[in-house]
């Protein structure tokens, strides 16, 4: 009988092996199916565990000091000693399957965080939530500058919060930065022969973008969370409030790229903050702290960075719980006499704009603009 009892025992762990290897193989299928990647340590954690489990303790020689990628890797299989590779197997399976676990988890965590979140966008995140659709530049990694497609769901998002049931409007950045502006890129990689249709569909466009601005209905807030530089920065005439970080700068260097003025700050920057001083920022690109912003009446308030989103969100709320109607035809009546004046300087701002797209100058200016960059 203990001849039986050794072929049972015999038979259980063949079939127990021949599962932790089913499931070793699907937990690799599995692992595939990760939509964030889960950081180097848990890679490296992942790698030692495959290894042990395929090949057993680590019999590769140790790599040099200087293979920083190599070293890490066998490190973390070494120090698995003389795990055996069906409990590496198991381990691997359970760290991939609460992996799993976690991103559902936190999908769902996502899901009721950005309740109200608004579908169909790729640049912009756009949420309505306690009467406030806040729409945020959303490609952090390109500092948010604008390309054509944030252009296009930018005036999307505007046309949709001036409709739906919110009090006010909010246009913030992701990230460290509010936004660089225009992304130089929208520039390059033109052929010469479609300069021409380049410069009169990027006029077109950039006249619907400032339109929205100045059409919008409601009070609309800037939340100038980082350092702001060119268009985002001469829209801010159009908004109701800015509320800036103490972090946040003011640049508009049009010359330097051989441009000029939009969003209507040719005709809205001279009347905020006198001649001179608009001249100075946009004549000759001089930027701005947010105290230097403030005091020249650009910036409504400026706050401390690390209590910036809190008080600014706390005061947003209050202000979205009064009477909605009210504050747009407020808004109106304090900007309804300026409208008419403001399409027309939009429409001779992308006119001059578009000019100066086809002038050697420019194309020169953007080239070593570029050559600087990537000397860098």
């Amino acid at each position: 009988s203990t001849n039986r009892r050794a072929q049972v025992h015999l038979h259980t762990t063949a079939a127990t092996m021949q599962a932790s290897q089913q499931d070793f193989e699907k937990a690799q299928e599995q692992l595939k199916l990760l939509k964030k990647d889960p950081g180097n340590e848990t890679k490296l954690k992942l790698y030692a565990l495959f290894k042990q489990a395929t090949e057993g303790p680590c019999n590769s020689p140790k790599p040099g000091m200087l293979d920083f990628v190599k070293k890490a890797k066998w490190d973390a299989w070494n120090s698995l000693g003389t795990l055996s590779q069906d409990n590496a197997r198991q381990k691997y399976t359970e760290l991939v399957s609460s992996l799993l676990s976690a991103e559902s988890a936190g999908q769902k965590q996502d899901a009721s965080l950005e309740e109200g979140r608004h579908g169909g966008y790729e640049t912009i995140l756009v949420t309505t939530k306690n009467n406030i659709t806040k729409i945020m530049f959303n490609r952090p990694d390109r500092k948010n500058a604008i390309n054509h497609q944030m252009y296009r769901e930018i005036i999307k998002a505007l046309e949709e919060a001036g409709k739906d049931d919110s009090t006010l409007a909010v246009i913030t950045g992701n990230g460290d930065y509010y936004s660089s502006g225009n992304d130089l890129n929208n520039f390059t990689n033109i052929q010469p022969s479609d300069m021409g249709k380049m410069a009169k569909d990027g006029a077109i466009l950039l006249k619907d973008f400032v339109d929205h601005f100045i059409d919008f209905p409601k009070p609309l807030i800037a939340v100038v969370n980082g350092p702001a530089i060119g268009i985002c920065v001469t829209l801010l005439g159009l908004c109701d409030l800015v509320y800036a970080s103490d972090r946040a700068t003011f640049h508009t260097p049009f010359s330097q790229l051989g441009q000029s003025p939009e969003g209507c700050s040719s005709y809205l920057f001279p009347k905020i903050m006198g001649l001179a001083k608009a001249s100075e920022m946009l004549l000759f690109s001089r930027k701005l702290t947010a105290a230097e912003a403030c005091a020249q009446g650009l910036v409504t308030e400026v706050f401390p960075d690390r209590t910036f989103q809190k008080e600014v969100w706390a005061r947003l709320e209050a202000y979205a719980t009064l009477p909605k109607n009210s504050l747009a035809v407020s808004k109106q009546l304090l900007r309804s006499l300026e409208k008419e004046k403001l399409h027309a300087v939009n429409s001779r701002e992308c006119e001059v704009l578009k000019e100066r797209w086809l002038s050697d100058e420019c194309l020169n200016a953007i080239v070593s603009f570029f050559q600087k960059k990537s000397k860098l």
